[in-house]
C-alpha cells in the first residue's frame, strides 16, 4: 500500500511570531552552551536535542497542511467476501468457539461489523458469502458453514471477471485459507485488485486423526485380488492407539488393523489385501477412530468429517470367453480347462484339430461318399456339413451351442470379437488363411483381446509365423532363431518385471516365491528366442543367469495385450505332486485373468470427474459398438443412478459431437458415498441391444478437510503478489479508517491540517517532549548546569 501526499506550510500570521520564538531560544542556547567548561560530544548532541524539540513545538504554531490524494467517497468499489465452507465449524486448540462463530462475532449480522460501516462511508460495498460460488449478500445471515469446497482461486478470478474495467480498490477476503483449487506455489493473480485476507483461525496444530490419499488396485492375483490402500496420519495422539476398519457396504468387517502411536505428528500407511466372493460393483468403507475401554473417555477431535472414506470395487460380470486353438491333441489344454472348472468368470472353448488334412482315396469310403469317414455317423441329417477329405478333423469342446465355431476358426469380425482372449498352442501358419490371420491382429489392436501363443514343434517360428500379420503382435522376434542345441535343464526364473507382476508370482512373500521355484521340474520343450521387441517386458526366463533366454514375454499393443510362452510343455509341472499341481492350476488362472484383465465390452460406460468442476460433477461416457466392434449411432441410451441412500435418477444420454459411438450425461452428485450407475442401449424399434454399469464414490469433505489447519503462508503469498497486505481480526477498523488513504482507482485532493491526521498531534508532542527529558538525562550524566 502506498500513502499519497505532501506536507506544505502554509503563510500565515504565526510565521513570523513562530521564526522570531526560534531564533530568541537559538541565540539562548548558543549563549549559555558556550559558556559552559569542557564543551564536547555530550554538549553539542544535548544543544541539538533541546534545539530540535523548540523546532517542533514553534511547527505547531504554524499549523502545516497535509494535501494528498484520497479515495473519491461512493466512487470505487470493494468486496468483502466470507467464507461458508465447512472447514469454519473447526474449533482450534484453546479456542472456546469455532473459526465461524469468531467470523459471526464481527459481522454486521450479529451487531458486529463497526469496520463496515467505516469502509461504507467512502466505497460502495459488494458483499459475498463462497464456498463452491460466489454468492451476494446484504448482512452475511446467510452464513450456515456447509460448503464442501474452498474454491478461494476460483472465486478471486469471479471477482476480478465480474469487476473489469470497473475501479474496484480492493478484495477483503475472509476466511481460514483453506483452498481446494490453488497450490502452495503456483497460481494465476493476473488481473486481481488488491487483495487483503483476514486470516480466522490459529496456525497452532488441531488434534485430529485423518485418512488420506485412499487408492484401488486390482490384478489377477489369486488370493487377494484387491489392494485397497490409504495414508493416515494423527496430531496430538502420542502414546494413543487408533484401529482402522474396512467394512462392507451392509457394515460388516472384512478386515481390522491397529496402529498404535508413537510420536505427536505420526504418518502410516495401510493395505488391506481382500478377495471379494461377489461379482459387478462393490462398495466399501474405512474407518479410523481411537480405541477406547469403556472407563476412558474418547479424545475431541477438531473433526470427524475426515475419518472416513468409501471406496468401489468393479470386479466385472463375466464371463470372459477364450478361444483356444490347438494344433494336435495334448494335456496342455486338459490341464488348462481342469484349472479353471471353478472359475466362473472364465469360459474356455477349445478348437482342437485332431486329424491334418487327408487326401481321399477311393478305397477308403462307401461307394460314392464324399466326405471323410472318420466323421460317418456324426450329423447324418446333414452330409453336406459333415468335414470333406481336403479338411483338418476339428473338434469343439465348451462351445455355448452347436453352431458356435461349426466351420472352424472365425472368419468375420462379429464371430470372433465376442471373444476376450486367444490362446494358440502348437498351431502352425498355415492352418489359417491370411484374412483370419489379419483379423487376429485386428481383434488385439483394435478389438482390444488378448492373445497368447505357447511354445510347441508348430509354434513361432518353426510354425511359419515369421513374416505374417499373427508373427507381427507377437512381442518376440522370430528372424533370428538360432539353432543351437543344448543339453542344459530348462528352469524357470522370474525377472525384475516379473516379481513386480502379482499375476506371475504364485506366494505372498520372496522367500516362498524362491523356494517354490527352486522345487519347480525341469522342462523339455521349449522355442528358443533371443530378442524382445521394443516396449516389451520379459516377465520370466529359462537358462543360466548368464544367457537366460526369455520364457514369458508379454506387451501392450494397440487396444489389446500380447503374450508368448516359449515352454512347449507347461503341463509336466503338474505331474509329480499334488501341490504342484496345484500351483500350476494357479498359475494358469492368474495368466488367463490377466489375458482378458481390461478387456472392452461392447457396451461400456465410464465415470469422467470434472476437472474444472469445484462441486465434482462427473460426465457418464457411454460407448456403443456393435457385433464388429464398429461406433453404433442409431442407438438411444438412457442411464440410471443410484445415490447412496436415495431414489435412483435416470438421465437421457446425448451423443457427443467428438466421436463416433459415444454418448454423454452430467450428473452432480449431493451427498458423499457410493453412486451405482447402470446404462440401457436400445435400438430404434425398442429392443435392448445391451447395457453396463458401473460405480464411483464422492468424498465431497476429502478435500476441504486435507488440511485442517489455517493456511496463513497462502494468504500471505496471495497478499504479496496482489500488492495487498494481510489483515488481523483485530486490526480490522484501524483498516478501514486507512483504507481511503491507500492506492485506488479513483482517488480526489484532499487538503487539510497535518494535525487532523489521525494520531499525529500527539506523535509530534511525544516526540518533542522525548527530545526534551533526553537533553536532560544527557545534561545530569555529564554533571552540565
Amino acid at each position: 500500500m502506498t500513502l499519497l501526499g505532501a506536507i506544505s506550510i502554509p503563510w500565515s500570521g504565526w510565521v513570523w511570531p513562530a521564526g522570531v520564538l526560534v531564533l530568541v531560544v537559538l541565540a539562548l542556547l548558543v549563549w549559555s552552551y558556550r559558556h559552559a567548561p569542557g564543551l564536547g560530544a555530550a554538549h553539542t548532541i544535548a544543544f541539538c536535542l533541546k534545539l530540535l524539540g523548540v523546532l517542533i513545538l514553534a511547527l505547531c504554531l504554524i499549523e502545516p497542511l497535509w494535501s494528498g490524494r484520497r479515495a473519491k467517497s461512493g466512487a470505487n468499489l470493494f468486496v468483502v467476501a466470507a467464507d461458508n465452507s465447512d472447514s469454519m465449524n473447526i474449533r482450534d486448540r484453546g479456542s472456546d468457539q469455532s473459526r465461524g462463530d469468531a467470523l459471526r462475532a464481527i459481522l454486521p449480522a450479529d451487531g458486529g461489523g463497526t469496520w463496515v460501516a467505516a469502509l461504507a462511508e467512502n466505497f460502495q460495498l459488494r458483499q459475498y458469502t463462497f464456498d463452491s460460488r460466489l454468492r451476494r449478500t446484504t448482512d452475511f445471515s446467510e452464513l450456515t458453514f456447509d460448503g464442501k469446497v474452498s474454491s478461494i482461486g476460483t472465486v478471486l478470478h469471479t471477482i476480478a471477471e465480474r469487476y473489469r474495467n470497473r475501479p474496484l480498490a480492493g478484495v477483503l477476503l475472509m476466511t481460514d485459507g483453506i483452498a481446494t483449487d490453488m497450490g502452495e506455489q503456483t497460481y494465476d493473480v493476473s488481473g486481481l485488485p488488491p487483495v487483503y485476507p483476514v486470516v480466522v483461525g490459529r496456525s497452532a496444530p488441531q488434534r485430529d486423526i485423518a485418512l488420506s490419499n485412499v487408492s484401488v488396485s486390482q490384478t489377477a492375483f489369486e488370493d487377494a485380488p484387491v489392494t485397497i490402500q490409504a495414508d493416515a496420519q494423527a496430531t496430538g495422539f502420542a502414546a494413543r492407539n487408533v484401529a482402522i476398519e474396512l467394512t462392507t457396504e451392509a457394515g460388516a468387517v472384512v478386515e481390522r488393523q491397529q496402529w498404535s502411536i508413537r510420536r505427536n505428528e505420526d504418518k502410516q500407511v495401510f493395505r488391506f489385501r481382500l478377495r471379494p466372493e461377489e461379482t459387478g460393483v462393490l462398495f466399501y468403507r474405512l474407518r479410523i477412530a481411537e480405541v477406547t475401554d469403556e472407563k476412558s473417555e474418547q479424545s475431541e477431535e477438531a473433526t470427524l468429517a475426515n475419518n472416513e472414506r468409501t471406496v468401489v470395487v468393479d470386479r466385472g460380470e463375466g464371463p470372459y470367453r477364450i478361444l483356444y486353438v490347438g494344433g494336435r491333441p495334448d494335456w496342455e489344454f486338459a490341464f488348462l480347462k481342469r484349472a479353471i472348472s471353478d472359475d466362473e468368470q472364465v469360459d474356455l472353448v477349445g478348437l482342437i484339430r485332431v486329424a491334418l488334412r487327408e487326401p481321399k482315396y477311393d478305397w477308403r469310403g462307401h461307394a460314392g461318399e464324399s466326405s471323410n469317414p472318420l466323421y460317418r455317423g456324426f450329423d447324418p441329417e446333414d452330409a453336406e456339413q459333415t468335414e470333406q477329405y481336403d479338411q483338418p478333423v476339428l473338434v469343439r469342446l465348451g462351445t455355448r451351442d452347436e453352431k458356435e465355431l461349426l466351420e472352424g476358426f472365425p472368419k468375420t469380425p462379429e464371430d470372433l470379437f465376442e471373444y476376450h482372449a486367444i490362446i494358440l498352442d502348437d498351431t502352425e501358419a498355415s492352418f489359417f488363411t491370411h484374412d483370419q490371420m489379419d483379423l487376429v491382429r485386428r481383434f488385439v489392436v483394435d478389438r482390444g483381446g488378448g492373445f497368447l501363443m505357447l511354445g510347441g514343434q508348430a509354434s513361432f517360428q518353426r510354425g511359419g509365423f515369421d513374416r505374417t500379420p499373427i508373427g507381427g503382435i507377437l512381442p518376440v522376434y522370430l528372424d533370428r532363431v538360432p539353432e543351437v542345441s543344448s543339453t542344459a535343464p530348462i528352469r524357470l526364473n522370474l525377472t525384475r518385471e516379473g516379481w513386480l507382476e502379482p499375476w506371475a508370482r504364485l506366494r505372498d512373500n520372496e522367500q516362498d516365491e524362491r523356494q517354490r521355484l527352486s522345487d519347480m521340474p525341469d522342462f523339455r520343450v521349449l522355442n528358443r528366442i533371443d530378442s524382445v521387441k521394443p516396449g516389451a517386458r520379459v516377465v520370466a526366463t529359462v537358462g543360466d543367469q548368464a544367457d537366460p533366454l526369455p520364457a514369458l514375454v508379454v506387451q501392450r499393443l494397440g487396444n489389446g495385450r500380447s503374450a508368448a510362452l516359449t515352454v512347449g510343455d507347461v503341463w509336466r509341472w503338474g505331474l509329480r505332486e499334488l501341490e504342484m499341481r496345484k500351483d500350476m492350476d494357479k498359475f494358469w488362472r492368474q495368466t488367463l485373468r490377466w489375458l482378458v484383465a481390461d478387456v472392452p465390452e461392447r457396451m461400456s460406460i465410464q465415470v469422467a470427474h470434472d476437472s474444472d468442476g469445484a462441486e465434482q460433477a462427473v460426465v457418464l461416457r457411454v460407448r456403443t459398438r456393435d457385433e464388429g466392434f464398429e461406433p453404433l449411432d442409431n442407438v438411444s441410451v438412457a442411464i440410471e443412478v443410484r445415490p447412496p441412500g436415495g431414489e435412483t435418477v435416470r438421465l437421457p444420454a446425448t451423443p457427443a459431437t467428438s466421436e463416433s459411438g459415444l454418448f454423454e450425461a452430467t450428473y452432480l452428485p449431493r451427498t458423499s458415498g457410493g453412486y451405482f450407475a447402470q446404462a440401457e442401449i436400445v435400438d430404434p424399434d425398442g429392443s435392448k441391444v445391451g447395457d453396463a454399469e458401473t460405480g464411483w464414490t464422492v468424498d465431497l469433505e476429502a478435500r476441504e478437510f486435507g488440511s485442517i489447519q489455517t493456511n496463513r503462508a497462502l494468504l500471505e503469498s496471495l497478499a504479496r503478489q496482489t500488492r495487498g497486505r494481510l489483515v488481523e481480526l483485530s486490526e480490522l477498523d484501524d483498516f478501514a479508517r486507512s483504507l481511503p488513504s491507500q492506492e485506488v482507482p479513483i482517488t480526489t485532493v484532499s487538503i487539510r491540517s497535518l494535525w487532523d491526521l489521525p494520531g499525529v498531534m500527539p506523535a509530534v508532542f511525544l516526540f518533542a517532549l522525548a527530545c526534551f527529558i533526553a537533553e536532560w538525562a544527557i545534561r545530569r550524566w555529564k554533571g552540565m548546569p
